[in-house]
């Protein structure tokens, strides 16, 4: 029993210690980003293949107005049955998205690394903005 005490008060001392998953680096995000490039924009407003991802954490899916009708149903139905894009719905949208929605649009396989997933969601937070 004291030897489970000790090693669970070390467990949560190294946790406590260790640096966030989802304090990804921003900067390290942009590199992942150009994974997603071809189809989304993440700077301006442009929408591509997919819709652009400005501001898109804490955004409701399926309602970015400007890409309105080229969502899939199930991206919409996702929205309306209340996904909003936060820290934990990104990653598992951005680990595997056809399994997060199914029935979606999105061809992209998804990032596998958590290191991965942490600093692109650091660069979306970021919201870039144009130079």
């Amino acid at each position: 029993m004291r030897i489970r005490v000790v090693l669970q008060a070390g467990a949560i001392v190294l946790a406590a210690s260790m640096p966030a998953m989802a304090d990804g680096d921003a900067a390290a995000g942009l590199k992942v980003f150009n994974k997603c490039k071809a189809c989304h924009d993440a700077v301006g407003d442009k929408n591509k293949v997919g819709p652009n991802l400005s501001g898109v954490h804490g955004r409701t899916a399926g309602t970015l107005e400007s890409y309105g009708s080229k969502y899939s149903k199930a991206m919409k139905e996702a929205g309306a049955a209340g996904l909003v894009w936060d820290d934990a719905n990104l990653t598992e949208y951005l680990r595997a998205p056809r399994a997060k929605v199914p029935g979606g649009k999105m061809a992209f396989a998804g990032l596998k690394k958590d290191e991965d997933l942490a600093n692109i969601i650091a660069y979306l937070k970021a919201d870039p903005k144009p130079e």
